[in-house]
């Protein structure tokens, strides 16, 4: 008897296992990762690029720099010119205090010689040529504080330009802006790029999107932050069995995005669902199909 038990022992395991391979799962779908695509924002020669396929990258790394020498000048050029904006605004100052000055003193003659004239002690040409005096000051001063205002506009201008070639040129230095591994490069050291022109290609592998897609009957089973199963295989006859969120729940259906054979199939809409699955291990690829199956199992992942 005991003999009997034990050869249909392995038979049963066999069946139990080819039971649960069997077993058809809710949604299919492959993995994948938020990728960032690096690019330069400035244009001219690659003098350092330190990245390469499959480096991990930590966030606000300095991947690559471009040469800044155009720059640089720009900004030397743009700052002479500053200090030359300065220099004028400082003379029409000391313009202004100056005609301030001579026409407080235009002034008072002008009222003096009011006075005189009213006393018939000057002569109306005396008292013609103190306003003309007068008047001509003012005129100046106008003129002084315009040219003032002008220069005012001109320095606001050239300290923007100033501004904007030392932001150029901080942003000559490509920092990596997600922690990641390097998927795909575009660029090598010594090449001539143009602003907006990709470099380099990073994601983040701790943590991968299975893109599935479930029926119409299937969506009122579906909600965010629902806890999930997704097995993958690990060979002929092993899977895996992990942990995963959902994410995000397509709010349109679609039409079956795989190729079909069939026109009921071509009709049939489906719902595009979006579930994070830790990859502590590293075993997930991008890419890699898995099966997604709602009614997650209270058992802790299969290896």
């Amino acid at each position: 008897m005991s003999h009997s038990i034990r050869g249909v022992a392995p038979l049963l395991l066999l069946l139990a296992a080819a039971c649960r391979r069997e077993a058809s799962p809710d949604a299919y779908g492959n993995f994948e990762a938020i990728e960032v695509v690096v690019a330069t924002q400035v244009a001219g020669p690659v003098t350092r690029f330190a990245v390469a396929e499959g480096m991990k990258v930590e966030r606000g790394a300095i991947t690559a720099t471009i040469d800044t020498l155009a720059l640089v000048l720009e900004r030397q050029q743009l700052s002479a010119q500053r200090a030359a904006v300065g220099s004028r605004r400082a003379e029409l100052a000391e313009q202004i205090h100056v005609l301030e000055v001579q026409r407080e003193v235009a002034a008072r003659v002008y009222e003096r010689t009011k006075r005189l004239h009213d006393q018939q002690a000057a002569t109306a040409q005396q008292l013609d040529q103190a306003e003309r005096d007068h008047r001509t000051l003012l005129a100046q001063l106008d003129a002084v504080r315009a040219s003032q205002r002008s220069v005012g506009l001109e320095s606001s201008a050239v300290e923007a330009r100033v501004a904007q070639a030392r932001d150029r040129i901080a942003r000559a230095s490509v920092v990596n802006p997600v922690a990641g591994t390097v998927l795909a490069t575009y660029a090598r050291e010594g090449e001539v790029v143009t602003a907006g022109q990709p470099l380099y290609k990073v994601a983040s592998l701790d943590t991968l999107e299975l893109r599935a897609y479930i029926s119409g009957a299937q969506l009122a089973e579906v909600k965010l932050g629902q806890v999930v199963d997704v097995t993958i295989d690990r060979g002929a006859r092993e899977l895996l069995t992990l942990k995963g969120t959902v994410s995000w729940v397509a709010s349109q259906g679609e039409f079956t995005p795989t190729p079909v054979q069939t026109r009921d199939e071509r009709t049939d809409l489906v719902y595009a669902i979006k579930v994070r699955v830790p990859n502590r291990e590293g075993v997930l690829k991008i890419g890699m199909p898995a099966d997604v199956s709602l009614a997650a199992s209270s058992a802790p992942a299969v290896p």
